[in-house]
């Protein structure tokens, strides 16, 4: 996919996984082009392009390639599953492959597509100790000391998971900003809502840090279902019904894999200019 465009510009792709949408630049052969500053630009929705992350993909010497991930805020985001499976999609498709190795901050992951299409990515073991989440000191994170006990799931990004009544009526842009920045969570964090609606099914809705409100969040679908095992409400094998779409999750001995669907929306340039004031 690697296309410098016309001199002084950008190439980039816009591509969504069950409505959590990214902008997509290929640096490689090059280095690393994004900065906090293209990161805020490209990701106002009014100015930019919009976007839930920025998912930059880069040469490695070790994988088929390397991903960072930004926030529409222009903070780094350590991990992103969606973003990670939509990247994985067009790598597949240009290397003529049905599995791609890949490094992030979290180390090598995989993913692969199935035979029906969907694509399905290995988020690596989740971090259960109050030290790897991280926590700001030595907590039970499957009960939370925090209103409505929530339980913290580390997925190379940090997760407060609330296990509430009625996920529909939950108010993520109300209630997800009270615990983004709390205290426990160092480096702040992701904060989910979830309930049980049927056998090994949950309906979750997030709040993500640095970007606020989302249709999906896979790393947080992972540390939902990762969460409601160990709470004894479902089994290692969720079904999860976002706001945007359904995702599956299975945690396996070798990590916690999600499945679901990707589609490419556009493909497109920023102008020289654009690149030049916001770099």
């Amino acid at each position: 996919m690697k296309d410098t465009g016309a001199e002084g510009g950008l190439a980039f792709v816009k591509m969504h996984g069950a409505g959590n949408d990214f902008v997509i630049i290929d640096s490689r052969g090059g280095g690393a082009v994004t900065t906090a500053g293209i990161a805020r630009a490209l990701g106002d929705r009014h100015r930019g392009v919009g976007f839930d992350q920025l998912a930059e993909i880069r040469d490695d010497a070790g994988a088929d390639f390397a991903l960072d991930f930004w926030n529409a805020d222009g903070s780094r985001a350590e991990a992103c599953g969606n973003a990670s499976r939509c990247v994985a999609s067009l790598m597949m498709d240009e290397l003529g492959k049905d599995r791609v190795s890949f490094r992030t901050a979290r180390g090598l992951l995989a993913a692969e597509r199935d035979a029906d299409g969907l694509v399905s990515v290995n988020m690596g073991p989740p971090q259960l100790d109050w030290d790897q989440i991280p926590l700001a000191r030595a907590v039970d994170p499957l009960h939370l000391p925090l209103p409505g006990l929530p339980v913290a799931v580390g997925m190379g990004n940090p997760h407060c998971v609330f296990f509430v009544p009625d996920a529909e009526a939950a108010d993520p842009a109300k209630d997800g900003p009270r615990f983004e920045h709390d205290p426990l969570f160092p480096q702040a964090t992701n904060v989910e809502f979830a309930s049980l609606t049927g056998p090994d099914r949950l309906r979750m809705r997030v709040w993500e840090r640095g970007t606020g409100v989302t249709l999906a969040c896979g790393s947080g679908a992972c540390a939902t279902a990762v969460a409601a095992h160990r709470r004894g409400l479902t089994g290692r094998r969720v079904t999860l019904d976002l706001d945007g779409g359904t995702l599956g999750i299975d945690w396996r001995d070798d990590g916690v894999w999600m499945t679901g669907p990707v589609a490419l929306v556009f493909e497109g340039q920023l102008s020289a200019a654009f690149v030049k004031v916001h770099a």
